[in-house]
């Protein structure tokens, strides 16, 4: 004869196998990024660093936040300034010629950034002996 009890159930509450508990909530995965207080991609700067480098080199977890770091500031400083540049000009949108006017108004950046920009136009510039001629004639 079968008895009369009741069959536990094998995915209740009551269950205590399993990987978590019942009663703790799960924890959320949280991003390299995040954890670091970035806006650039960790994980993406360190899949390219190891892609870019030799095979028998190892690329650390630290060196990819590192990179991303610096990157995110070089970014940040030539959006601010290219910012400014642009309010300046009275305009809304950031376009070539005013990245060109913030890389190449800054000592630092000049010297890092050596590409040329394309519709980036040239730095108005006349030169100090040209300004001085034009003096003369006009006193004279």
């Amino acid at each position: 004869m079968v008895s009369a009890s009741p069959a536990k159930s094998v995915s209740g509450p009551a269950s205590s196998g399993g990987k978590y508990k019942t009663g703790a909530p799960q924890k959320r995965m949280q991003s390299r990024s995040s954890k670091a207080g970035l806006q650039f991609p960790v994980g993406r700067v360190h899949r390219y660093l190891k892609r870019q480098t030799q095979n028998t080199r190892r690329v650390g977890a630290k060196a990819a936040v590192y990179t991303a770091a610096v990157l995110e500031y070089l970014v940040a400083e030539v959006l601010e300034l290219a910012g400014n540049a642009a309010r300046d000009l009275k305009s809304k949108r950031i376009s070539p010629r005013h990245l060109q006017l913030a890389i190449r108004g800054d000592d630092e950046l000049d010297m890092l950034v050596k590409a040329t920009i394309a519709g980036g136009g040239v730095i108005p510039h006349i030169h100090k002996q040209l300004l001085e001629k034009g003096k003369k004639v006009q006193q004279k």
